[in-house]
């Protein structure tokens, strides 16, 4: 396992309305391969990529990009890490324990429109498994 680069803050983008004291849990579909169902909750200590993790999100809520604490042990996310990139440098983390909502920031860079359009081809185009 490579070694974990961030300490804190942590965050996580997401198009669901949610409380400071809500917990972010696995179990979902993936929102770059819907067909699976998530086994880890996915964080990244830089807010602009859980900016566009929100923008990508399923989902017709608000973009939103909530602080998040891990709950228990988390490792690098293998799917950007090592295995495409070497080391870390999107700082993209995956937890098998929950995520609690510990506040929300408003200010980040924000995809446009044909910049959503751009990720969403190219993550279509994208061939391999996820790690999961």
């Amino acid at each position: 396992m490579t070694e974990v680069l961030d300490s804190r803050p942590f965050y996580h983008g997401t198009k669901a309305d949610l409380q400071v004291g809500d917990l972010l849990t696995p179990g979902f579909r993936s929102n770059y391969k819907p067909e699976i169902i998530m086994n880890h909750i996915y964080f990244t200590a830089l807010v602009n990529g859980a900016g566009l993790a929100a923008a990508l999100a399923q989902g017709d809520g608000d973009e939103r990009v909530y602080i998040v604490e891990p709950t228990g042990k988390f490792e690098n996310d293998p799917n950007v890490t090592d295995k495409k990139f070497p080391g870390n440098p999107t700082r993209s983390y995956r937890s098998k324990a929950p995520l609690k909502i510990v506040g929300e920031v408003t200010d980040w860079v924000r995809q446009t429109p044909d910049e959503i359009r751009q990720w969403r081809e190219k993550l279509a185009k994208i061939e391999g498994e996820i790690i999961n």
